[in-house]
C-alpha cells in the first residue's frame, strides 16, 4: 500500500509540474510572502475566498482558490507525505467545481492518514455535493466516535443534503 502512495505521490507531482511552471511573478526575498511557507500563504488565501464567498464575491473567492492550488502544489512537492496539504488540495479543488481532483487528493490524503478528521468531512461533503449520499454516510460512520465538530457538521450537510453549506 506505501508503495502506491509514494507512485501516486511521484505521478502527482510530476503531473503537476506543468500546471505550476511559468506561475510568473517577481523573485523578491524582502516579500512577506516569500518568507512565509507555500502551505501558509495557501491556508490564508482558502480563509480569504471564504470570506469572498459568504460575501457572494464569487469570482474573487475562485481566484483565491486557485492562487491556493499553485502554493499547495508546490508545498507538496516539498512535503509529499503531509495529509494537511492534500486536505487543502481536495477542499479548493472542490470548491472551483474540480471534483474528480478534489477526490483524488482526499483519497491520497486518507491512505496517509485515514482517520484525518478534516479529509473525512470535506471528502463527505463532496460525496453530497455529487448526489453519492451513502459514501458521504460511509465518511460519517468514520467520524462517528472522533466526538468532534466535523461530525455534526457532515451530519447536518448530509440531512439538508448541503443547502447549509453552498
Amino acid at each position: 500500500m506505501k508503495l502506491l502512495i509514494i507512485t501516486l505521490i511521484t505521478f502527482l507531482n510530476f503531473t503537476t509540474f506543468s500546471y505550476t511552471a511559468g506561475s510568473g511573478g517577481s523573485s523578491n526575498d524582502n516579500s512577506s510572502a516569500n518568507k512565509m511557507s507555500d502551505f501558509d500563504w495557501a491556508e490564508r488565501k482558502i480563509i480569504k475566498a471564504k470570506k469572498y464567498e459568504k460575501k457572494g464575491k464569487l469570482k474573487k473567492a475562485e481566484k483565491s482558490y486557485n492562487d491556493a492550488i499553485k502554493k499547495l502544489l508546490k508545498a507538496n512537492e516539498k512535503d509529499p507525505i503531509n495529509p494537511d496539504i492534500y486536505n487543502y488540495l481536495g477542499f479548493a479543488n472542490r470548491k472551483v467545481g474540480n471534483f474528480k481532483d478534489g477526490e483524488m487528493y482526499y483519497l491520497i490524503g486518507l491512505e496517509l492518514d485515514p482517520k484525518h478528521n478534516g479529509i473525512n468531512e470535506y471528502l463527505g461533503e463532496l460525496y453530497v455535493q455529487t448526489n453519492r449520499i451513502d459514501k458521504a454516510n460511509e465518511r460519517l460512520e468514520v467520524l462517528k466516535t472522533c466526538n468532534c465538530d466535523e461530525f455534526q457538521e457532515l451530519e447536518l450537510i448530509i440531512k439538508t443534503r448541503g443547502t447549509k453549506i453552498y
